[in-house]
């Protein structure tokens, strides 16, 4: 079980986090972290995800020897939803979000502070007996890859679940062990996956870890990869490994205006959101800027922070340098200038009837879009921006969205 210490802090830490469409809220259950999304979609992770590998090759044993193997599935046509969802014998351990089930087989998906794979593995046992080599068992499996972290912590947790779902022979009296390990700006906190049998079907092994991370200085960033190390074993047959890792979470002390340490997924394009009742003149401007093909409103085609002083100034006055005087109105201009797909980044300015600019009205994904706004507006726009960035923890080259709300 998970330090309860870590529960506490991390509860202490989170209680000044709450706000608006914030991604993940943190509590304690049964003396450990828990994690729950409020709602938001999740997002595919990159590409260039940690490789799953398994060192035992499914070679076929020499004359008299047992040996055993893994492989990775990819979508077990035979899983049903139920097996993914069955309940978990571990009642310390944080239910796995249902958008993790429902992108099963498909990847690492994630929000701000959460990240989940589920993959296909199939253990199995060999003997050869006068030359001739024959499979003695096997046992088809679904494993739960999940982690979760907080903006206002300096930990985050790392659970993975194995269950088998079919399975017969000397594979099926076989077990189930493992410990965490991690590299980079991090320390391994707790790790517990005490070796438990395969058998019955339809439940659930549950291994739990927690991390801290090294970045805590002011101005430190790090990045952390952690890994689950599964050993598979039955009696009498040389055993078989696995290895989960995972390198979706990133700590900082790096975030302006916020003195506090926290974890993220860097890559989950988090959103910013724009209040039509409060800010119409805001948003309705964002909503034609994107229906014209300007990024921001997708997980496709997100923006991207700057942080530099020099590009936000040059995106502001090449997009409102000319802007016309009138009286309780002021600039915005879409892209935000915080961001690199302002105008430093090339194309052409564009705008829409009742903007008060004489440009064309124009579509396309680069350039930017102005328009003349109500100056409260634009006003309570950076004040948004500013909390947003804080809170989400949005350093230089993170993506994120914009979109707008009632």
């Amino acid at each position: 079980m998970l330090s309860v210490i870590a529960a506490t802090a991390l509860l202490a830490a989170g209680a000044g986090t709450a706000q608006a469409h914030q991604a993940v809220q943190v509590t304690s259950v049964g003396g450990r972290l828990q994690a729950r999304a409020d709602g938001d979609k999740p997002a595919p992770g990159p590409a260039a995800t940690p490789a799953l590998a398994a060192p035992s090759a499914c070679a076929a044993p020499g004359e008299g020897k047992k040996v055993s193997c893994l492989t990775v599935a990819g979508a077990h046509g035979q899983a049903p939803a139920a097996q993914l969802a069955a309940p978990r014998a571990a009642a310390s351990a944080a239910p796995i979000p249902s958008w993790c089930i429902d992108n099963a087989y498909k990847g690492v998906y994630g929000l701000r502070t959460e990240a989940c794979q589920v993959t296909g593995l199939t253990y199995t046992t060999y003997t050869t007996t006068n030359g001739v080599t024959s499979t003695t068992g096997q046992v088809s499996m679904n494993v739960i890859n999940y982690e979760y972290s907080d903006t206002g912590l300096i930990n985050w947790a790392h659970q993975i679940e194995v269950a088998g779902y079919s399975g017969w022979g000397d594979a099926l009296n076989g077990s189930v062990g493992g410990s965490a390990i991690s590299s980079g700006s991090c320390t391994t906190n707790n790790s517990s996956f005490p070796t438990q049998g395969l058998s019955p079907l339809q439940s659930w092994r549950i291994g739990e870890s927690l991390f801290d991370t090294t970045a805590t200085a002011p101005g430190a960033v790090g990045n952390c990869t952690t890994t689950w190390q599964l050993t598979f074993s039955t009696p009498g047959y040389t055993p078989g490994e696995m290895t989960y890792p995972t390198a979706n979470v990133r700590c900082d002390n790096a975030t302006a205006g916020n003195p506090n340490t926290g974890c993220v997924v860097p890559w989950y394009p988090a959103p910013a959101y724009y209040s039509q009742a409060a800010n119409p003149g805001l948003a309705n401007h964002v909503v034609q800027a994107q229906a014209s093909g300007l990024p921001g409103g997708t997980f496709a085609a997100p923006l991207t922070r700057t942080t530099s002083d020099a590009i936000t100034n040059s995106n502001r006055t090449q997009a409102c340098g000319d802007a016309p005087s009138i009286t309780g109105l002021s600039c915005d201009e879409y892209p935000l200038a915080s961001t690199y797909q302002g105008l430093s980044a090339g194309g052409t300015r564009r705008t829409f009837a009742g903007c008060n600019f004489n440009l064309p009205s124009q579509t396309g994904p680069t350039g930017v879009s102005v328009c003349m706004i109500a100056a409260g507006d634009n006003s309570s726009q950076g004040g948004i921006m500013s909390q947003f960035y804080r809170a989400q923890r949005v350093l230089d080259g993170d993506p994120f969205r914009v979109l707008v709300v009632a």
